[in-house]
């Protein structure tokens, strides 16, 4: 196991209408390659495999990730993507675009 993490969030990043693939944002919990502290955020590459049944998530850079709990799915725009990578929650971006009313980068 690489990655324990809780508060997750299947993200679906789009371009308009399109669908450009899937990435996970979550807090660490424990992290056995020693990326990440206990309670930063982590946005993943894009995912290629995840199985429910044992909540094991893989990405594309071979990361493997067992989500605690129930996720949540949501979905960016990629012109937003920076701000998922930078820290800035899905819900925060809608709103922060929501509040703004335009794009804020």
């Amino acid at each position: 196991m690489n990655t324990i993490v809780s508060d997750w969030q299947i993200v679906s990043v789009m371009d308009k209408d399109e669908h450009i693939g899937d990435v996970l944002w979550a807090t660490c919990v424990e992290d056995m390659t020693f990326r990440f502290f206990k309670g930063d955020y982590i946005c993943t590459s894009r995912i290629i495999e995840s199985r429910s049944n044992s909540q094991l998530i893989r990405t594309h850079s071979g990361s493997l990730y067992q989500t605690l709990g129930d996720g949540k799915h949501s979905v960016i725009q990629l012109r937003d993507f920076e701000l998922l990578r930078n820290g800035f929650s899905p819900q925060v971006i809608q709103q922060l675009n929501d509040h703004t009313g335009q794009i804020i980068h």
